[in-house]
């Protein structure tokens, strides 16, 4: 792995990862269109896909250390009891919500990575991924802003809901930012609100992937020549995490109406221009 593929592989990380484009449909599609060959048995490449899983871990709790701190206080016990009742709600519909994806992520994820993680299948993959996003805004327009849902209305079987979205995100092209705010669109919360809790909900689901991705690493033997890779990965993985979640919560803010159709266009357009070049060129 060379420098200039180390940051680029770690700015799409950043990026895709909390855009709802795809980070996994990006790192299959983006490698074939530019010919490279990376090999993943490389001592350099394990350490340094965990350690760019740390990278944007870091950027959302940095971003999100508000809503944790609060989070945290009410789950033991401090300030007032409607405080502390909210907040160990909001903290089981985070863990409900996490637990489809941590029990199929464990049975089906490497069988659905060897089926669908050739190229093409990504690109046609990025495609249903517009597809989802476009179907989604064009469900939530209409919806009277009084309608709105606050994340602590939520209900244990809302979570599961949105949590079973975002298992669709392991066929490589889906996003799993774009499927759970799918999820909770149509649970009836907002483009902000549904953005704030996928990304609550990412922390856990990132954590867990870095972690059974840590478990591999006995295999591999640390030296200057992984660490350095790695630690490169992480700091630009995570600059580039924490800059794209400060943009997109102020954009779902501020493009309430049709906050996910830039993104679904853009997975639509990318996905039939990469299948096309994959395929034919």
């Amino acid at each position: 792995m060379t420098t200039l593929q180390a940051l680029l592989l770690a700015l799409l990380q950043g990026v895709t990862e909390l855009f709802p484009v795809s980070s996994l449909g990006h790192a299959v599609i983006v490698p074939a269109l530019l010919h490279w060959h990376l090999d993943e048995r490389d001592l350099i490449f394990l350490p340094f896909l965990v350690m760019m899983h740390v990278g944007t871990a870091g950027a959302l709790l940095v971003f999100f250390w508000r809503d944790w701190a609060a989070l945290a206080r009410g789950a033991v016990g401090a300030g007032e009891p409607r405080h502390v009742h909210e907040s160990r709600h909001i903290l089981g519909l985070i863990v409900l919500a996490t637990i489809p994806a941590v029990v199929i992520g464990y049975v089906l994820e490497s069988r659905l990575r060897t089926l669908f993680a050739a190229p093409e299948a990504a690109s046609l993959f990025l495609v249903a991924n517009g597809i989802i996003l476009l179907g989604a805004d064009r469900l939530r327009a209409g919806v009277p802003a009084e309608q709105d849902r606050p994340i602590a209305s939520l209900s244990v079987l809302d979570a599961l809901f949105i949590g079973c979205w975002q298992c669709v995100a392991f066929l490589p092209g889906i996003s799993r930012a774009g499927t759970t705010m799918t999820g909770g669109l149509l649970r009836g919360i907002n483009h902000q609100t549904a953005a704030r809790f996928s990304f609550l909900i990412a922390l856990p689901v990132i954590l867990a992937a870095t972690a059974s991705q840590f478990l591999k690493l006995h295999h591999v033997h640390a030296s200057l020549l992984t660490l350095e890779p790695a630690l490169f990965g992480a700091v630009v993985a995570g600059v580039t995490a924490w800059l794209s979640t400060a943009f997109l919560m102020r954009y779902f803010r501020d493009h309430e109406d049709w906050a996910l159709s830039p993104f679904a266009f853009y997975s639509i357009v990318a996905g039939l221009g990469s299948f096309a070049v994959l395929r034919f060129l």
